[in-house]
């Protein structure tokens, strides 16, 4: 007889390890150009982008609360004709394990970054890069990310991941805070929704940086092993479900929101242009003070970190799901799946190797993948399987939005991914 009792009552849970996997070095990078380019005016964007994560999030932890497995496994059981399953099984391969191989790599440079804004070019790391040829703070990264999940249960890497995305948050929004934002100009960025000339592709990246796929995988694996069915009641665990969510995921819209204004605090209306974040952590000290340029180091520290953590985890939870294997992190075919792509991470990362090609095929399977998972997500839940927790009326209405909106992230990722060739 299952418990009314919630025994992993906690004030966040899964959906802060969506926020950990959102909020990388690639968001970092698209919110600090949006913020120097346009101000305050793409912040509607980014409310929007939160707005939609909540809604497939929540199906997707609805999805791993009522059936007990992740979406990897239900995708596995809810396609069966052969010419449609493998296909879609093999994209998810692709999409998800190939491309997260790639990502991490830009994760690991992240962290990085930020990690040599506070300490520096040390003698050491000199002398390690000249004898080596390796990154010396890449192999570090590589390696508390690959140490977390080697010696990590459930908890503890939730743990982690919750830290991280608490640091992230004190971090940026101290930055913020100490920039001085422009209150009436945010506000009026955030509820006057407004397409200044040339902004398209920044709307889209925007929202492209938050609504992602392999975070659907790692919300449903996590919330089935968070809540399992036999310890608490499916109505107490989605409850607590969505408690998390509407707290997590706005959170990580706020810390999105937070670079934003940052950037555009030193950058706006500046004729210097800003390039990369290196620039944007420069330019704050003589503007702020160097308590601004700590902020935003560590905060980029703090999302490389989390989404090196995160980014093999989940492409785990989405192979090991597909192949119909446990969920379990010691579990062959999990372990090595993870640790292969932090490997993969940690040698483009230290070797300074530019995966131009690995990049361009993630970026075509990424656009096809999106569009699809959310259809296969949305069927999944308004399957008979689900009971009285199908999706109702409006939710479907909600999910139908965000599948059209994930339509044109797909064109938009496609057409980035051709400009390349």
């Amino acid at each position: 007889m299952q418990s009314t009792k919630n025994p992993n009552k906690t004030l966040f849970g899964p959906a802060a390890l969506v926020t950990a996997a959102f909020i990388g070095p690639g968001t970092v990078v698209t919110a600090s150009l949006a913020g120097a380019n346009y101000g305050y005016g793409l912040v509607w964007a980014l409310l929007f982008s939160v707005f939609a994560t909540m809604v497939l999030q929540e199906m997707a932890a609805r999805l791993g609360i009522v059936t007990g497995r992740g979406l990897g496994e239900n995708l596995r059981a809810l396609v069966q004709h052969p010419l449609l399953r493998w296909p879609l099984l093999l994209l998810v391969v692709a999409a998800i394990v190939l491309g997260n191989s790639a990502y991490q790599g830009g994760n690991i440079s992240g962290a990085g970054l930020g990690a040599d804004a506070v300490f520096g070019d040390s003698g050491l790391l000199l002398a390690w890069k000249a004898h080596t040829g390796l990154n010396l703070w890449a192999l570090l990264i590589g390696a508390v990310a690959a140490l977390v999940l080697w010696f990590g249960q459930y908890k503890l890497i939730e743990r982690c991941l919750i830290a991280l995305v608490l640091l992230m948050s004190l971090a940026f929004i101290g930055t913020m805070l100490l920039t001085k934002p422009d209150i009436p100009a945010l506000l009026q960025g955030a509820f006057w929704p407004v397409i200044p000339s040339g902004a398209v592709l920044s709307v889209v990246a925007l929202i492209g940086t938050t609504v992602v796929p392999y975070s659907l995988f790692l919300h449903a694996a996590a919330s089935a092993q968070k809540w399992p069915k036999a310890t608490i009641s499916t109505a107490d665990a989605l409850h607590a479900a969505r408690q998390d969510i509407a707290l997590a995921i706005p959170l990580g819209g706020l810390i999105s929101i937070a670079i934003v204004s940052t950037a555009a605090a030193a950058f706006f209306g500046q004729q210097q242009p800003l390039e990369n974040v290196t620039q944007l952590a420069q330019a704050l000290t003589p503007l702020f003070g160097s308590a601004a340029t700590w902020c935003l180091a560590l905060g980029l520290i703090a999302a490389g970190l989390s989404s090196a953590i995160t980014a093999p985890l989940a492409a785990a939870y989405a192979l090991a799901g597909i192949l119909g294997k446990p969920l379990n992190l010691k579990q062959p075919v999990f372990r090595l799946t993870w640790l292969l792509i932090i490997i993969s991470g940690v040698l483009l990362s230290s070797l300074g190797i530019k995966p131009v090609k690995v990049i361009w095929f993630a970026q075509v399977a990424n656009g096809i993948l999106l569009p699809l998972i959310c259809l296969c997500l949305l069927l999944a839940m308004n399957h008979t399987m689900l009971g009285n927790y199908k999706n109702s009326r409006w939710q479907n209405a909600l999910g139908i939005m965000v599948l059209l909106v994930s339509l044109v992230l797909s064109g938009r990722s496609l057409a980035l991914a051709f400009a390349l060739v």
